[in-house]
């Protein structure tokens, strides 16, 4: 009987779904809605690529639990668009993040159309549950430039459903792309705090300058990795 004991356990720590064990499981739902640009996107891209690369996420990333996370990069657009860009990918060390990094930038553009932020989110809830990972933490971070929503099922509706199956939804609102042509919408962090973000400890930070746009974006995910709240709700810039 002890033998047998001996063998499961050996068994059960070998088996893949104890391999896939992570501190967080993070759906990244990037805006490719019409009024983002294909330059745009690459920029978008590349901020997350520069991000997931930094050693200050890797050194976050070292310091879980479990010292690995699953991420997975997401489009969204219309109802009908949101396309999965980098599927799961357990990022433990450099390599990981390398492997992530390579697979953001070989992907053409697939998703567009009006803002469907209710379909986006509940895509990335979808996403979280059908995958064969297990995590401590499960977080959608999702980020655009306007928090309305044009078609398919209402923000309240989705956020709802998400938050009821134990996931957060963190923001990142962007308030301004070229401000000389395309000024923010109003009330926007409002609006992504009042009406779309939620869960066990969910915050919003904003990217005012695109500039910074990377290092918002890899002081957001330290955040998300360590499980830690920034000392304000709103962050203007990396500082």
């Amino acid at each position: 009987m002890i033998i047998l004991r001996h063998i499961f356990m050996l068994l059960f720590l070998t088996s893949p779904i104890a391999a896939q064990d992570v501190d967080l499981e993070l759906v990244l739902l990037a805006d490719t809605t019409g009024s983002i640009t294909d330059e745009e996107i690459q920029f978008q891209r590349k901020g997350y690529s520069d991000a997931i690369l930094s050693g200050g996420v890797l050194d976050a990333i070292k310091y879980t639990f479990t010292g690995k996370i699953a991420v997975t990069y997401v489009e969204w657009g219309d109802y009908r668009r949101q396309e999965v860009i980098v599927p799961w990918t357990i990022i433990a060390n450099k390599q990981d993040a390398e492997s992530f990094s390579k697979q953001l930038h070989s992907v053409r553009r697939f998703a567009y159309g009006r803002n469907a932020i209710g379909s986006a989110l509940l895509k990335g809830k979808e996403l979280i549950e059908k995958n064969n990972i297990s995590a401590i933490r499960r977080v959608i971070d999702i980020s655009g430039d306007s928090a309305k929503n044009y078609n398919g099922p209402s923000i309240t509706h989705a956020r709802q459903q998400v938050l009821a199956s134990n996931i957060t939804i963190n923001g990142l609102p962007i308030l301004c792309r070229d401000c000389s042509d395309t000024p923010p919408e109003k009330n926007l962090v409002e609006n992504y705090t009042d009406h779309i973000i939620g869960g066990s400890g969910a915050f919003v930070v904003t990217v005012e300058n695109m500039e910074l746009f990377s290092a918002v974006v890899e002081r957001k995910l330290i955040l998300e990795i360590s499980g830690k709240l920034p000392s304000e709700m709103f962050a203007k810039n990396a500082k």
